[in-house]
């Protein structure tokens, strides 16, 4: 962890990953702490890059995107991170990780249904440096957060 980045700093970032539209009052009040240390810690960890941006967690599933796959690609040599750039572009993709182990590259993405993901899938087979992918069809999420603090 940064040195620079303290338990206050880290209890703003608690507030903000439980809900990102409380007012600076709101989350001062809850810590015990002045509204300006808390606009003040905001802004540093805004300059840090520690806050990229502030968002909403989305029901998919509500949206009609009801199916997530987990893709596994293998690259060519030396194309790797164009490949994931690429892939990183389309839209349904949740996730781009580059891995060891057998394969190069973990795709996380969402789709409305089969033939959404098939289409993705041969999208995927077709760039150039792709050599081969292995998909899984997620059947239940226990746990889809990635709020870590």
């Amino acid at each position: 962890m940064d040195q620079n980045i303290d338990d206050v700093d880290l209890k703003i970032l608690r507030e903000y990953t439980l809900d990102a539209r409380q007012s600076f009052h709101k989350v001062a009040e809850k810590l015990g702490v002045s509204v300006g240390t808390v606009r003040a810690r905001t802004r540093k960890l805004e300059s840090m890059g520690v806050i990229r941006s502030y968002t909403v967690i989305v029901d998919h599933e509500k949206l009609g995107y009801s199916l997530t796959a987990v893709t596994e690609v293998t690259v060519s040599k030396g194309k790797l991170l164009e490949t994931e750039n690429e892939i990183a572009k389309w839209p349904q993709v949740c996730a781009v990780y580059d891995i060891t182990g057998l394969t190069d590259v973990l795709v996380i993405a969402k789709f409305r249904g089969r033939d959404e993901l098939g289409a993705f899938t041969k999208r995927i087979l077709a760039l150039p440096n792709v050599e081969r992918t292995n998909t899984h069809v997620v059947l239940t999420s226990t746990k889809e957060d990635f709020r870590m603090l």
